[in-house]
């Protein structure tokens, strides 16, 4: 852990800083401060910025994967909606006989359904750790099998683009569904608790707060330590010219392989955390535009820096949660716009921006003045 945080930039620890006193600052002030103070936090404003944090966690995920290896993902938003339906799973496992219509085993959906017994692919959910293994491990042996296929017949580009969005098109109408088993267009919803709190409660909203910003941080110090290795190294060769690499030796569809499979891992995990807060997890989920979506979170952030990836996804939320109610109308107009402005205009994000005015400063600060004319020679 030295060694890795050795590693850092002063911009990276600045952003693990940030992000641990926010773990730490949000609970507080939503629970020890009271309600009528200017510094109290409401419990709604503590529940969307923990969907702030699932957010950021899935723009590092398709930063790792986009920003250091080129792979353009557009259906990152399947492998973030799988951990969600995983852990929705258990949510739902959890009502018992307090649903509608009180049946122990089944939930209310396929009772209304007229399902008899619980589907194989339900077994195991009722166990927390069962389901947060699931969340890791669906999206990423789905993430797997597709790069198995996709990197070893060398689809790149906007070819692989184009195909990641098919597979998560794929699976949004698969589960829509009713007879698909995990409640069609109504989704997983009515939530009660988890490991035993109520998760509608304050105290549980500012700890999945609190659990989210963490993951945050230990994802950041993981795909940080990806690619810092030499491993990392590859990855960025192989981003900057595959061809080369390929000719060189290396197993180009292993490295490509290796991040893919980590960033969909990545991702589900913040499809997780993401279902207790917002309360619901549904076929809409998996809409390509959703995945769209993170990529300009990337984009405007900055590709290849996963600090400028989290930030850019906080940004452009708080900026959707904003404009959506005072310009509802317009709000997608706005978004696209921003997306073609920082595509030509800031090809590396914000934080490249930044960035590049505090590289200016020095430059300036360190060049040596300008030596004085030397006076005219007065004549005889």
């Amino acid at each position: 852990m030295t060694a890795l945080l050795s590693r850092l930039d002063r911009l990276g620890l600045a952003f693990l800083a940030a992000t641990l006193i926010c773990a730490i600052l949000v609970p507080v002030l939503a629970l020890a401060v009271p309600r009528g103070s200017a510094f109290a936090i409401p419990p709604y404003v503590v529940a969307l910025l923990g969907k702030y944090m699932c957010y950021a966690i899935l723009a590092l995920a398709l930063d790792l994967a986009w920003g250091y290896c080129g792979i353009l993902s557009l259906g990152h938003g399947a492998f973030f909606a799988l951990g969600g339906y995983a852990m929705g799973m258990y949510l739902m496992r959890q009502i018992g006989a307090r649903g509608v219509y009180a049946n122990p085993l089944l939930p209310d959906f396929m009772v209304f359904l007229n399902w008899k017994e619980l589907p194989l692919a339900w077994w195991g959910f009722h166990s927390f750790a069962y389901a947060g293994l699931m969340a890791m491990l669906v999206p990423g042996l789905l993430a797997f099998a597709f790069g198995w296929f996709a990197f070893r017949s060398r689809v790149t580009g906007v070819y692989l683009s184009i195909i990641t969005q098919a597979l998560t098109y794929v699976l949004k109408l698969a589960f829509f569904r009713n007879d698909f088993g995990f409640g069609g267009n109504n989704g997983l919803t009515d939530f009660k608790d988890i490991l035993g709190f109520n998760v509608q409660s304050d105290a549980t909203r500012a700890a999945l707060f609190s659990i989210s910003a963490l993951t945050l941080a230990l994802c950041f110090l993981l795909a940080k330590a990806i690619v810092g290795s030499k491993y990392g190294k590859a990855l960025i060769a192989v981003r900057d010219a595959e061809s080369r690499v390929r000719f060189l030796g290396y197993r180009v569809e292993n490295y490509k392989l290796f991040v893919f499979v980590v960033s969909a891992v990545i991702a589900g995990v913040a499809g997780a955390l993401y279902v207790p807060q917002v309360g619901i997890i549904n076929p809409s989920e998996f809409d390509p535009a959703n995945s769209i979506e993170a990529v300009i979170w990337v984009a405007v952030g900055g590709r290849g820096t996963l600090v400028g990836a989290a930030l850019g996804a906080i940004v452009v939320n708080f900026a959707k949660t904003y404009f959506t109610g005072a310009f509802r109308e317009y709000w997608l107009f706005a978004l696209g716009g921003l997306f073609v402005l920082v595509t030509l205009f800031l090809p590396k994000g914000l934080l490249g921006l930044v960035s590049a005015r505090a590289a200016r400063k020095p430059a300036a600060a360190s060049a040596p003045a300008a030596a004085p004319a030397p006076a005219p020679a007065e004549s005889a």
